[in-house]
Order: structure tokens, then C-alpha cells, then sequence
């Protein structure tokens, strides 16, 4: 018996080992509003929610966040696309630390401590697009190195009118 366990552990590390990407979370899944990440740094996963689904739809909502950081914050620049059909239909891109700007709490912090951030984040829109797209999000630092990367897919069949 103690042999087969031992098996099948070596079995399941294995398989783990194998693995080339990060599972799928889900965001929120309520009504007609469904929202699902993957990280696609091939090293790293980090944790993401909000607290209600239906609360994107507002102007603020509330959001938990938190990595531990492979590379020091110095400058942050965020990149996001947004995907329908596998063309990139509209890209946005902002700097989030800087010289003589830092717009987040994390903003200066080291290799190796851990990023956590809980609280309010204003996206800036009065409403989500209708339809089934992919938002992919990249956050890189001073050296260009990427910090933190996502696809979002977000399948919103919400009636705004």
C-alpha cells in the first residue's frame, strides 16, 4: 500500500513538473458578466479578486491583489490590449511609477517582498464592452522586464440601456 502512494505522489510531482502554464482563475462569474485570468508569465502566478462582479460596471470598485515581487519596482509601466478574434483591436498604455510620479502604493519596492494591495481601483469607464474579448494586461519595470502578466477573458452580456 505505502508503495502505491509513493507512486502515485511521484506520479502527481511529475505531472506538476510538466505543466507549461498557469491555471485559469475566475474573477467573478455573476448574471450575465463572467471574468477569468491567466498569468502568462511562464514563472509566476499572483492572486486577484473583486468583491462583486457587478460592481466593475461603476466607476470604482474595490480589488485584492498580491505576488511576491521577482524584480524591484523602480518605474512601472503598464500595457494593456484588448483582443477580439486574435487581432488587437485597442491599446492603452500608462506609466504608473516614475520620476517624479508614483501613482501606487508599491511603487519603489525590492525584489522579493510581497506585493499586496487591497482597495479601490477607478477604471475610468462608465461601462464594460459587450461580447467575449481578451484583455491582456503587462506590467514591466525600469530594466523592461516584465513584473506581472495576465489575459483577461471577459464574456459581458450586460443590458447598460
Amino acid at each position: 500500500m505505502k508503495t502505491s502512494n509513493a507512486l502515485l505522489f511521484i506520479l502527481v510531482l511529475l505531472y506538476i513538473n510538466a505543466s507549461t502554464e498557469w491555471p485559469t482563475h475566475t474573477v467573478c462569474k455573476e448574471d450575465n458578466l463572467e471574468i477569468h485570468y491567466k498569468s502568462c508569465d511562464p514563472q509566476q502566478d499572483f492572486a486577484f479578486s473583486i468583491d462583486h462582479c457587478a460592481d466593475i460596471a461603476t466607476h470604482t470598485f474595490n480589488i485584492r491583489a498580491a505576488m511576491v515581487l521577482r524584480h524591484s519596482i523602480k518605474e512601472l509601466y503598464v500595457k494593456l490590449d484588448m483582443i477580439i478574434n486574435g487581432k488587437t483591436v485597442l491599446t492603452y498604455s500608462e506609466t504608473l511609477c516614475g520620476l517624479g510620479h508614483a501613482k501606487l502604493i508599491f511603487c519603489g519596492m525590492k525584489k522579493g517582498e510581497h506585493l499586496y494591495y487591497e482597495g479601490p481601483v477607478t477604471l475610468g469607464i462608465t461601462e464594460i464592452p459587450q461580447g467575449d474579448y481578451t484583455l491582456s494586461a503587462k506590467l514591466i519595470n525600469q530594466d523592461h522586464v516584465t513584473v506581472a502578466c495576465a489575459d483577461f477573458t471577459v464574456k459581458n452580456y450586460l443590458d447598460y440601456y
